[in-house]
């Protein structure tokens, strides 16, 4: 098993930035983008409940927040905050949330803090449902640890029901429920690129000097960077997900070196700042994430999300629960990570790009056209729509990067946290400052 299991919380956290989604008007029943209207819920024993969630933007949504409450009869108060801040409050105010919706790679911070109940799968419905790479740690007959970095696998399971250690294969409890999950790369716009971009070795290349911008998240950033140096044969690393002092310090000179050289036009922490950027044409290459890139595309701006000839970066998303729950409380949380299994929830954000920790769940709320696009790499067609009713790409597109298979066969490294993560933080700030 991975030494992640081993590791103690880290007293810096994470130095990092997450992104508010912007909340527009969902489309109306009967259209394509909503072919079935959600799950029915008998919610009489915890009507009365108040649940309170804390995460980032990626879930936070308004239009997810309503119709949960509609479907299961009960109120959710959600709160979008940054990735440092989710992990901080997990692990120091347990008592300030009732849900915990974190990313995969900060486990090993939040779970020894012991806040974080294990959760019983025995109560969750679709279990069984949820993609192999998280139940099982293998996808289309390949164990997934052969991936640099925290595959989520790796700290998918506790080793017993009051437990905060992970266990290295599968029991009947788990530190979260995955419900969404995505292939990261670059993005950039083909009209002013003028050629396909299919390496991540061009996120250095001096003809897109004062163009290009890098995600400053350190424990995400730093991973862009080694697949950037990678492939350029800059250097070489043991575990891009897990890097010694010694390559972190090597990787930080390159990274110095080319801020001192122009390379960068910004980097940026948030959702709209990547948006903004690439929308503006101040930066024509960058570090993106998948709703980025539709949000660029929904302004009729071509936007592509490349995939690239060395692979992606992987990362999963999910739902955790705080020590404190009990009673009817306890009751209505298992009932919120059932509904967000059940399908709709997996609809609407893959409309963003995003794929369901259940596709199979997720494909009745989706209309045909929309499941060979997203899911399959085919041919659009009719235009696709995002959730907010934008039109993101017309009849006759395909996705960037091709089907799930395609995309999630080809991920080489996953977001992690590293055994040097204190470490890390202080050189990633050394670099930016510079």
């Amino acid at each position: 098993m991975s030494n992640i299991s081993r590791r103690t919380v880290l007293r810096t956290g994470l130095a990092a930035g997450a992104f508010l989604a912007t909340t527009r008007c969902a489309a109306p029943e009967g259209t394509p983008n909503n072919p079935a209207s959600g799950p029915e819920v008998t919610t009489d024993s915890v009507k009365d409940v108040t649940l309170s969630l804390i995460g980032t933007g990626v879930s936070q949504i308004n239009e997810i927040r309503d119709k949960a409450q509609e479907d299961l009869g009960f109120k959710l108060e959600m709160r979008a905050l940054s990735t440092e801040e989710n992990n901080q409050i997990a692990i120091t105010q347990p008592d300030q949330y009732d849900i915990f919706d974190g990313e995969y790679f900060s486990l090993p911070l939040v779970v020894p803090s012991g806040n974080l109940m294990p959760i019983d799968v025995s109560r969750i419905t679709d279990y069984d449902k949820i993609v192999s790479f998280f139940r099982t740690g293998e996808f289309n007959g390949m164990p997934v640890e052969q991936s640099q970095g925290t595959a989520p696998y790796k700290v998918q399971y506790l080793t017993g029901p009051d437990s905060s250690e992970f266990a290295g294969s599968p029991t009947d409890y788990a530190t979260m429920i995955p419900f969404q999950y995505n292939a990261d790369t670059l993005g950039y716009r083909p009209d002013l690129v003028g050629r396909n971009i299919e390496s991540w070795g061009e996120l250095f290349n001096e003809e897109f000097r004062g163009k290009t911008s890098i995600l400053d998240i350190p424990q995400i950033g730093i991973m862009d960077a080694a697949m950037v140096a990678e492939a350029l044969g800059l250097m070489t690393f043991g575990d891009k997900g897990d890097m010694t002092k010694e390559e972190i310090d090597q990787i930080t000179e390159i990274l110095k070196e080319q801020k001192r050289a122009g390379q960068f036009r910004a980097f940026w922490k948030t959702f709209d700042e990547s948006v903004n950027l690439m929308s503006s044409g101040e930066v024509v290459l960058q570090s993106m994430w998948s709703p980025a890139v539709t949000a660029v595309q929904s302004k009729g701006i071509e936007c592509v999300y490349a995939p690239l000839k060395e692979g992606y970066r992987g990362w999963g998303g999910g739902i955790g629960l705080s020590k404190n729950l009990e009673g009817a409380k306890l009751d209505a949380a298992y009932e919120y990570i059932n509904w967000m299994l059940e399908g709709w929830v997996g609809a609407f954000l893959g409309r963003q790009g995003y794929y369901s920790a259940s596709p199979e769940n997720a494909k009745k709320y989706m209309s045909e056209a929309e499941w060979a696009y997203w899911y399959e790499g085919k041919e659009a067609s009719e235009d696709i729509i995002d959730p907010f009713g934008t039109t993101l790409a017309k009849e006759g597109a395909k996705r960037d990067g091709g089907s799930f298979e395609e995309r999630f066969g080809n991920i080489v490294c996953w977001n992690s946290t590293m055994t040097e993560n204190t470490y890390l933080v202080q050189k990633w700030n050394e670099f930016i400052a510079s």
